[in-house]
């Protein structure tokens, strides 16, 4: 669950350039200037949406405004509003909520989806995509759904990762579906590690929010010596990359197991205040952050790369759309800044709900059953076990914070690479297109420019 905020420009001090810029900064320039300039100028109404629906942002009766406004690293400004440290909690549970009081939305749970119905696999390419075939986890029966308009909302690829913050169920399968049907795919090299991920045996994928260190959190080694200024003049609030691999450095060079993020200089009343869920969960696994540091690890933490799609969200296929962690909107190029995912998520949700009303199309039918020969149960679900631990052990040391490059003949944002330590002069972005796409077929949206 997100414990970050939502990056928006409130303060009339602040302003939507600020963000801009921050954003291709942090991006190493390879953000797409019409996507970003897109996101944060419609932050301020994202958040005054969410309000409407009733998220309970943390409040400052101090300011005209009425939030609480943060910094984390990369941002200018003070610019994050929050619902204490548990924002993303708030947002899910909060539109949860009318989602299920909604007469016109049916929920399917316990269902996962296995792969896209799309129309040049049938015989009709025009069609686009049709729906998707999902297995009902309690039947284990795979069923055909029709659907005028599909939006993949699955998060991002972290599991594929030793150490993420990211629950089990963020495998790129959203990711994969799309590929398979034909869609681009971009910048998958640029996987962003958060910082300061908890380091203990008990406390699995439990991240220590970004705001921590926009607070005043300082990061120590175990001897107590303050290491960040030495790799950037920043210190604690450069950007997530840079202080990720300065962690990595520091842990290699030295042979330790973590590192400490120190923020007990603040008060108790502080500190229960800003960070309550941290606070407490660290307090269960005997840390007590108001009197001793937390031991943290960098963990793979947001996918900036995935499906491409333009400023309606729509994918390449007629009918299908795809929203956040799953997709490349451009936004973020080469390195998300703090907090600006969760304000992807609104503005480019309500783009796509605008465009969907805008488009009517037909609910296809008859739609041909799931092919079970495609599937067997597996002799030994160990073997899977195996495999699924070996890939995830490669990922992290060959394709993790430091890797070697392929594709990408430089270093820019998260992609570093000892092979070819500088920047290029040029930012372009690594767009895979499927050799699947069907000849002939003009993609949805190359009529715009």
């Amino acid at each position: 669950m997100l414990r970050v905020g939502i990056a928006a420009v409130i303060d009339p001090s602040d302003s939507t350039s600020s963000h801009y810029e921050d954003t291709q900064i942090a991006g190493a320039h390879l953000c797409d200037p019409a996507a970003t300039r897109f996101v944060v100028d419609n932050g301020s109404q994202a958040i005054a949406w969410l309000r409407e629906q009733g998220v309970p942002f943390t409040p400052d009766p101090e300011t005209s405004w009425g939030m609480h406004l943060t910094r984390e690293g990369g941002h200018s400004h003070r610019r994050i509003v929050h619902v204490a440290d548990a924002t993303g909690a708030a947002v899910q549970e909060t539109l949860t909520e009318r989602v299920k009081r909604h007469p016109n939305i049916h929920i399917l749970e316990d269902h996962v989806a296995i792969d896209l119905i799309v129309g040049h696999k049938l015989g009709t390419p025009e069609a686009g995509c049709l729906g998707a075939y999902l297995l009902d986890c309690n039947t284990n029966h795979v069923r055909a759904v029709g659907a005028a308009h599909t939006v993949l909302a699955t998060g991002g690829a972290g599991k594929v990762y030793l150490y993420t913050t990211n629950p089990d169920t963020s495998t790129g399968d959203g990711i994969a579906m799309a590929w398979r049907a034909g869609c681009r795919i971009s910048n998958m090299e640029f996987i962003q590690f958060h910082p300061t991920c908890l380091y203990h045996p008990q406390a699995k994928s439990f991240l220590i929010s970004e705001a921590v260190r926009g607070e005043g959190g300082v990061l120590r080694l175990p001897d107590g010596t303050r290491f960040m200024p030495r790799h950037d003049p920043r210190g604690e609030l450069a950007p997530r990359d840079i202080v990720a691999r300065a962690i990595d450095f520091e842990m290699k060079k030295r042979g330790i197991d973590s590192v400490f993020l120190d923020i007990s200089h603040k008060s108790p009343e502080f500190l229960h205040e800003h960070f309550p869920n941290i606070t407490a969960r660290c307090l269960e696994l005997g840390i007590d952050i108001t009197r001793e540091p937390i031991p943290v690890v960098p963990a793979a933490h947001y996918t900036c790369g995935g499906v491409q799609i333009d400023l309606r969200a729509r994918t390449d296929l007629p009918g299908l759309y795809a929203i956040g962690e799953t997709t490349c909107s451009g936004l973020h190029g080469a390195n998300r800044l703090a907090s600006n995912s969760l304000l992807e998520c609104v503005v480019f949700s309500q783009a796509a709900a605008r465009d969907i009303r805008a488009n009517k199309r037909p609910i296809p039918e008859d739609l041909p059953a799931w092919d079970e020969s495609r599937v067997s149960d597996a002799d030994e679900e160990v073997v899977i076990a195996h495999n699924w631990d070996e890939l995830r052990r490669f990922m992290w040391d060959y394709v993790g914070i430091v890797r070697s490059a392929l594709r990408r003949k430089e270093s820019r944002g998260l992609h570093f690479s000892k092979d070819y330590p500088q920047i290029a002069a040029a930012a372009r972005p690594t767009v895979l297109n499927n050799p699947r796409w069907p000849s002939g077929l003009r993609r949805w949206g190359q009529e715009e420019t």
